[in-house]
């Protein structure tokens, strides 16, 4: 997930000038350096900033959509699941694949229970139906108008904001995907400190990185070993619709 999530947002630099396509995959291994080197001065002091940032993001993206739809209102139609009756009925064996696609709209929901499951369901529920569906739904049918005026398009997320806002939109994304690549991270160091009380994995070095908060912690041999898979996984695959596409046929198989 960092590694698909970073390459996705730094591409957008692409949108505003080809000058940075040399640079997309240099400045991606370097974010995700930065961000497992930070990972041992702990998080809690980032708690803070997050929920601003995140709240500006989701905000954004239901705006962004909402601009698109207006134009192009026809999009709504798609709503109706007979749609996807008629796509899977025609196209078989592909459409299974482009199903893998279709999962990544909504994989990374499960993250909100595993890192958000000691607030309670209530916080849970009021965060997913107040503002996290509502905005990615507005922008992907927001993605969709714009594909149905203007034909295919690579990025067409960020081709959604207009030319002046893109440069702030990749800015933005990346803080986002920061986010939740931190997120997984400590629910990796989470789920693996669990693994190692329950026998199920060899003991190792486990760090509390908070005085007051006993689930802030960090694993140093965990957190490389993501590192490494995350900068090898963006040098394999190059570019962030080539890692998509993997990641969403090992989701697909998951969840089948």
């Amino acid at each position: 997930t960092p590694a698909i999530s970073v390459l996705s947002a730094v591409e957008g630099l692409t949108v505003a000038t080809d000058v940075f396509t040399p640079y997309v995959l240099p400045i991606t291994v370097a974010i995700l350096i930065g961000l497992f080197v930070f990972q041992r001065r702990g998080t809690a002091g980032l708690g803070m900033i997050f929920g601003p940032i995140t709240l500006l993001w989701f905000t954004v993206l239901a705006l962004l959509g909402i601009a698109q739809i207006v134009q192009t209102p026809e999009v709504l139609a798609a709503a109706n699941p007979m749609h996807a009756v008629w796509f899977f009925m025609e196209n078989r064996w592909l459409g299974f694949l482009v199903l893998g696609s279709v999962f990544l709209v909504i994989t990374g929901g499960e993250a909100l229970y595993a890192d958000m499951g000691h607030f309670g369901i209530k916080p849970i529920r009021l965060t997913w139906f107040a503002l996290v569906l509502p905005s990615l739904l507005l922008n992907y049918f927001g993605q969709g108008a714009l594909l149905w005026r203007v034909g295919p398009v690579d990025n067409p997320f960020f081709r959604l904001a207009p030319t002046w806002a893109i440069l702030p939109l990749v800015a933005l994304a990346t803080s986002a995907t920061v986010i939740a690549s931190q997120a997984v991270i400590s629910g990796a160091f989470s789920l693996t400190m669990q693994a190692v009380q329950l026998g199920y994995s060899p003991r190792m070095t486990i760090k509390h990185t908070s005085e007051k908060e006993r689930g802030q912690i960090y694993m140093p041999f965990v957190n490389w070993t993501l590192m490494i898979a995350a900068i090898s996984l963006v040098l394999g695959f190059k570019s962030s619709s080539n890692l998509a596409a993997a990641y969403g046929i090992a989701v697909t198989t998951t969840m089948v």
